[in-house]
Formats: C-alpha cells, structure tokens, sequence
C-alpha cells in the first residue's frame, strides 16, 4: 500500500521560500549586472513609446482680410449715456402728468374717482335713480358748490353734502342675520326694547339697514346693508321678491281653506294670491307657503282672515339667501357668489 504523500503545511511553505530567496540572491540570478540599462548621469534607458495615435495637424487659422473684426461692448460707456438720457428727462419733466393705474376694482372704489350718483347711493340715503334727481333738482352740492349736472365724478377727499348732512363714501356691505323671537326691526326706539341692531353690534364700520322688517314674534332671514340702490330693489313690489315661511297654526288647517289660499283670497287692502302652499310637517298644523308680497304681516292676516292664529311664523328663504349653517341670533356676510346674484335681480 502507497504511503499517502502529507500536504505541505504552511510553515514548510514559507521556509522553502525564504531559503530559495536567499540562494538566488547568492548566485545574482535574477539580477542585472552593475551599472547595465543606466547612463552615466544615472538615469535609467526608457524604451521608446509607440502610440496609433495620428500626428495632431491644427487647424489652418481664417484670413483676418475675409472677416471684419468685431468690437467688444464698452458697457461702461453705455451705463453712462443711459444715466445721462434719464437725468436729461427727469430735468425736462414729462409733456403730460403721469395716469394713476387703477390695479383693481377694489382699489378703485376706495381711490378712485366715483360717480356722484353712486356715491350718494353708497352712503345708504337713497338709491342711484333717485340720486339723480337730487342732483338735477339741485339738493347735492360738492365742495360748497350747487351740481346740478348727472354724470360728474368725486374724489374721496371732496365734501358731498345733501342738506345739512355730509355724505360719506362707504364700502357696500351685505350682511345677512337669523333673526331670533322678541326683536323689533328698527334703527331706533324710544321704549328701550330689544331691536335687531344690537345683535349686528360691531359687525363692521359701516352704518348699515335692514331690508324690509319682521315683526317681533316672527323669525328667520333679515338683510342688512348700506346700499340703498339695492335695498330699494328688494322692497320694490315690481321686483317680486321670492319669500318662503315656515307657518305653524293652533289647529290643523283644511284642505277647503288651503284650496281657497291657493285660489286667492281677499283682504281689507285688496286681494293676495300665494305663489305656494302645502303642508309641511307630520301634522296639519305645520304650513310652508311661498309669496312675493311685501305687504305688512301680510302672512298672518291670510291665516286670520280663515279664523286661524299664527303660533310661529319663521322666514326661512329670502331673495335667494337661506338659513344654512347660520343658527338663530347669528349673522354672517354674503359671499361673492350671492351678491353677484343679488345685483342681477
């Protein structure tokens, strides 16, 4: 049987190769002779180097005769002209003075030159039509002077006067309140009781109106503004605008007497026809009705004409305006979107 040959350890390895080492370097195999592939300065033959690489030819340069020589810009030189060309102008001044840019149209209601007519419309005295005949019959006068003249324009720094009082130019506001029970729809009482005035308190700057009134049992939507072109607009019967109540009676009320409220019924001030009415609760008792009129508790009187009494009596849409997400005894302003559609009835 073969001895089986040991593998070489690591040691062994490393002595073999330590003691090969040192008998090369005995005999100088492996090493060049003294002095060879040196110079006599001393440094070391290099091997010429071969490259692919193709000569570098340059390019041939252009003929300065076949293109003109272009200058460089002497900014310097042109800063100061400029400079010059602007202090020239500032000295001289303008031919004509400078326009005042109008950047927006709230910008130009509050800076701006404003019609006399609208500016009398904005201080809440009157509406725009009716402005103008106080200006034509010579009720206006701006800065001391009498206009009789439609269509002239004022400053916010002018003084417009109509009588004794002094007009201010104001910005229209539009604010809409839900009016809470036991609230008197004026500006002003001489018995000290609650009015719909104390509950806007501080709203805004601007001396503002109710439009239209409700009477002190009955709640809902009540407008509040300053603009009186507007306010004429939404009391004015030509106009019609919508209104609907939510009626609760102290009994049920019959079909009989809900047919002849549709048909028509008469009143001592003449007769009123309803746009809508229908029952709408679980009861009877429960009335929404829809009209136009403007007339004084004109709701009330229909249903007491019929022998009915009124026990709550709620506006819950006006010209377009409802209820939501305002509760009883809050006010909120109108949005864009609504007094767009306002201006548009």
């Amino acid at each position: 049987m073969e001895e089986r040959r040991k593998p070489r350890s690591f040691k062994r390895d490393v002595g073999y190769g330590k003691q090969e080492g040192e008998r090369r370097r005995e005999k100088g195999e492996g090493r060049k002779e003294k002095g060879e592939g040196r110079r006599e300065n001393g440094e070391r033959d290099r091997k010429p180097q071969t490259s692919n690489r193709k000569p570098h030819t340059p390019y041939p340069k252009p003929q300065t005769s076949d293109r003109p020589i272009r200058k460089r810009r002497d900014v310097t030189a042109e800063s100061e002209i400029l400079s010059e060309i602007v202090e020239l102008r500032r000295r001289e001044g303008r031919s004509s003075p400078k326009k005042t840019k109008i950047l927006s149209l709230e910008h130009e209601e509050k800076y701006g030159p404003i019609r006399l007519n609208k500016y009398i419309s904005n201080s809440g005295i009157c509406s725009r039509r009716d402005a103008d005949m106080l200006i034509q019959t010579g009720a206006i006068e701006v800065n001391g002077k009498i206009v009789t003249e439609l269509g002239i324009k004022v400053m916010p720094t002018d003084e417009v006067r109509y009588g004794d009082r002094i007009l201010q130019r104001e910005k229209p506001v539009y604010l809409l309140l839900n009016k809470p029970k036991d609230y008197i729809t004026t500006t002003d009482d001489d018995r000290d009781r609650k009015d719909v005035m104390q509950l806007i308190k501080g709203a805004c700057k601007e001396r503002v109106y109710p439009v239209g009134r409700l009477d002190k049992d009955t709640t809902g939507l009540l407008l509040f503004t300053n603009d009186g072109e507007m306010t004429k607009k939404l009391t004015h019967p030509k106009h019609g605008i919508r209104k609907i109540y939510y009626v609760e009676l102290n009994k049920n009320l019959a079909m009989a007497d809900l047919q002849k409220i549709a048909e028509g019924i008469e009143l001592s001030d003449g007769e009123i026809k309803v746009d809508e009415i229908a029952y709408a609760g679980e009861t009877k008792r429960e009335i929404g009705i829809t009209l136009h009129s403007g007339r004084n508790r004109i709701v009330r009187r229909i249903f007491e004409q019929l022998g009915y009494e009124v026990v709550k009596l709620d506006r819950v849409v006006f010209a377009g305006l409802t209820k939501k997400d305002l509760p009883r005894g809050k006010y909120r302003f109108l949005t864009e979107a609504e007094i767009n559609i306002l201006k548009m009835i």
